[in-house]
């Protein structure tokens, strides 16, 4: 039986873009990237994100080399007019699971979206985005081929992600942009300086990942297989300090009868009242915590106190490995 939630206001997408709940449903961890997961338990999660009010579905076309789509559209039958799907697209992929960098050539977009409608089982994505931005293709070209596919109804809405303030005023000129994906959470507010003012400016909202930091902000454990053991902030190097960080918040978090993950999201929440927070919930029990930073937001009071028990340079080690930071427009 799904559980009812308190009705809540909406966040909208662009200044003309559609409105979404104010959490997110991300689906990258329903395919392996944290380990084994359970089909049945990923479907039952995606149902009742939607049953409690949950609009925006989120995944990559190289999520699990096309099984997160399929996975998405197998949970998504007979439910695909209550949702919102955002699709990323054009990051290569090796048999080995290797990274072969991005191509957002309008042929190869074009290509990518075929294959995604077919997982999916949809006529239309609603919202369409380069997973990183190619530094072989101007990001007018793959703007620009995206807008034509919104003339022919097969996507709503141009999105980006992880792009810096240059790509994003040059995307905008070419068409209204509904939102920016990018990593912010307590331990990650460099898009604060810059990038957000730009999106204010430009009216585009952002739909912000890794709000959790991977987890890491809940206490999250490495499973075998577990692609996160290869990150900086997870290396044996830095885990006394990031755990004292991440105690300070379950301390933090028990003083007010909430879980350090309600913490971590309602943060992000209340200091980007405008913006949506994706959540990676593999399991009911995960997105139900999710939806209790919703049910119990924190006031700027809380807001403060908590950014004073953990500065913005409290953690240690970057958010990806060197590699994959040099290949971030947004770290530019």
């Amino acid at each position: 039986m799904s559980k009812d939630i308190t009705p809540v206001k909406p966040r909208q997408l662009g200044s003309s873009g559609p409105n979404s709940f104010p959490i997110a449903l991300g689906c990258m961890g329903m395919s392996g990237i944290y380990g084994a997961s359970d089909e049945a338990e990923s479907i039952a999660t995606i149902h009742e994100a939607i049953e409690r009010g949950v609009n925006v579905i989120d995944t990559g076309d190289f999520y699990g080399m096309g099984e997160n789509e399929m996975l998405i559209g197998r949970a998504l039958a007979g439910r695909r007019d209550k949702v919102l799907l955002s699709v990323k697209f054009g990051a290569l992929r090796g048999p080995d699971n290797s990274w072969g960098g991005m191509d957002s050539r309008p042929a190869a977009l074009k290509n990518f979206l075929a294959y995604s409608l077919k997982r999916l089982g949809t006529d239309h994505i609603d919202i369409y985005r380069p997973a990183r931005l190619d530094p072989n293709v101007p990001i007018e070209d793959t703007i620009g081929a995206i807008a034509e596919l919104i003339q022919k109804g097969y996507v709503r809405y141009p999105g980006l992600s992880e792009v810096g303030v240059d790509t994003i005023r040059r995307a905008a000129k070419v068409s209204p942009i509904s939102d920016l994906q990018i990593e912010y959470s307590l331990i990650s507010r460099g898009p604060e300086a810059q990038i957000f003012p730009v999106l204010k400016e430009l009216g585009i909202s952002a739909t912000l990942y890794g709000v959790l930091s991977r987890g890491l902000l809940s206490g999250s454990q490495l499973q075998p297989g577990d692609y996160r053991a290869a990150l900086p902030r997870f290396s044996e190097r830095n885990r006394a300090q990031n755990e004292r960080v991440v105690e300070s918040i379950k301390n933090f978090a028990a003083a007010r009868g909430l879980k350090p993950s309600q913490v971590a999201i309602g943060w992000a929440l209340a200091k980007q009242p405008g913006f949506v927070a994706t959540i990676g919930a593999r399991k009911r029990s995960q997105l139900t915590d999710a939806l209790g930073a919703v049910e119990h937001p924190l006031s700027q009071a809380d807001v403060a106190e908590l950014e004073k028990l953990v500065p913005e340079n409290a953690i240690a080690g970057t958010r990806y490995d060197p590699t994959q930071m040099a290949h971030l427009d947004s770290e530019k």
